[in-house]
């Protein structure tokens, strides 16, 4: 039986086709499968009875505390699709769960067990006692669920216990504030468990992800901990693509890139900063390529003792310690041909601070001119422009051995990674690429 896809759908005619690709298996993915459809990008703004009838069967195949468990999250949330799509439930159990979503009265003996015990386990938080003990039975539904119920540390180790791996590293500062951290063999247990590599491979997880938590982690996130999500980072980077030929990345180390990598929002500014992301970049493709030369400039190129063996963090802080003046994009591609070097890819790491070694008008920019000197050398060589903070303006032209980058999220690398292969179009500027939910 085919499953429902977020990619791979096209229009024909009024018809909406659904390919079998990679199938849809968290319910943030389907969340966002229904936003897709819904935006108009694919030609219409209703689901359609084809894509409908997929969404049904999507919830006919989760067992009911799977359902329960996707009621958590918005725009849309598993209630508004439920309207959307009116799923026939195939038991009494389900059919009472989707009256008790859509907010109907429903006898509390038809609920699932899951249902019935989250519903006692509120009940009972109304006991001044049970409160202060500290020691109830959690229900084993997501966390969001719980937040709101005045649990006790022992209560979140619980549930810190019980946590994805993924929930368990997005939620470190929640469970430090809570005193999980307090309880005897907690550290231990989170530690273990952020750096096993089993676990690392089965949450897919990409290294940037991880290094955001690591930069956003609270002070009273014991040090075990956070030293850990860095062997995790570590572990993660066999997860970034391999790059093969000769690889030169040129990071950005001048003064503004040690603001944010989100800039100055209210209530929204990362810990991350550009700086890291360079790092990040510098020691991924390093790792998967040991002969990668790395060239940190800032007005030019700057010295930097770098080893492909260096933690993430290590190449981090070495690389915002050096630099701090202004930029010349051009800098490392004039070293490169000073050296009359031979390359296939050259990647430069900058923000947006960085595109201001203009050249005369008729000539391009000083990159273009470097650059095309190098690629007289290298006929085959391509270079990617990573712009941290993209606006409007880019130091060289799209084409085909040039690609300009927007923004800042894992998915680089596999953009990446195509592009040195040859498998994206020359016609194309990738705009600004999405973080990941962090």
């Amino acid at each position: 039986m085919a499953d429902i896809t977020t990619d791979g759908f096209r229009q024909r005619g009024e018809s909406l086709r659904i390919q079998q690709l990679e199938p849809i298996d968290q319910p943030r993915v389907l969340r966002t499968f229904v936003q897709i459809v819904r935006s108009g990008t694919t030609g219409r703004k209703s689901l359609g009875s084809a894509p409908k009838r997929h969404v049904r069967r999507w919830l006919d195949q989760r067992t009911d505390a799977a359902v329960f468990a996707a009621s958590v999250g918005n725009a849309p949330s598993l209630l508004d699709i439920i309207r959307m799509v009116h799923p026939k439930p195939g038991s009494r159990e389900r059919e009472a769960l989707y009256a008790y979503l859509l907010g109907r009265p429903v006898a509390s003996e038809s609920l699932p067990s899951i249902v019935r015990q989250f519903e006692t386990f509120k009940a009972n938080r109304v006991s001044a006692a049970a409160v202060a003990e500290g020691n109830s039975e959690v229900p084993d539904v997501p966390f969001q669920m719980l937040t709101a119920l005045n649990l006790m540390s022992r209560e979140w180790a619980q549930v810190a216990r019980r946590a994805s791996w993924q929930s368990l590293r997005m939620n470190l500062n929640t469970f430090a504030r809570h005193g999980v951290f307090d309880l005897p063999e907690m550290t231990a247990f989170v530690a273990s468990r952020l750096r096993d590599a089993s676990e690392i491979a089965r949450a897919r997880v990409l290294p940037y992800q991880l290094l955001a938590a690591l930069r956003s982690a609270d002070p009273a996130v014991p040090l075990a901990v956070r030293q850990a999500l860095e062997d995790a980072m570590e572990i993660a980077l066999a997860n970034v693509p391999a790059i093969t030929g000769q690889v030169y990345v040129c990071p950005d180390v001048s003064g503004s890139m040690r603001s944010p990598i989100t800039g100055h929002r209210k209530g929204a500014t990362t810990a991350v900063r550009c700086v890291d992301a360079a790092a990040l970049i510098a020691a991924a493709v390093a790792r998967r390529n040991p002969t990668t030369g790395v060239l940190p400039f800032d007005q030019s190129v700057v010295e930097v003792s770098f080893s492909a063996r260096d933690t993430v963090m290590t190449t981090a802080e070495r690389l915002a310690a050096v630099g701090g003046g202004g930029t010349c994009v051009s800098a490392p591609l004039e070293k490169l041909n000073g050296r009359k070097a031979t390359g296939d890819l050259v990647v430069i790491v900058s923000d947006n601070e960085s595109w201001i070694d203009a050249g005369a008008a008729t000539r391009g920019t000083a990159t273009m001119q470097e650059w095309n000197a190098f690629r007289s050398r290298n006929p085959r060589a391509r270079l990617v422009l990573l712009d941290l903070q993209p606006y409007a303006t880019t130091q060289a032209v799209e084409r085909e051995d040039i690609l300009n980058v927007g923004g800042f999220s894992d998915q680089v690398f596999e953009v990446i990674a195509e592009f040195a292969a040859g498998r994206l179009r020359s016609d194309h500027w990738i705009g600004q690429i999405e973080a990941v939910a962090l």
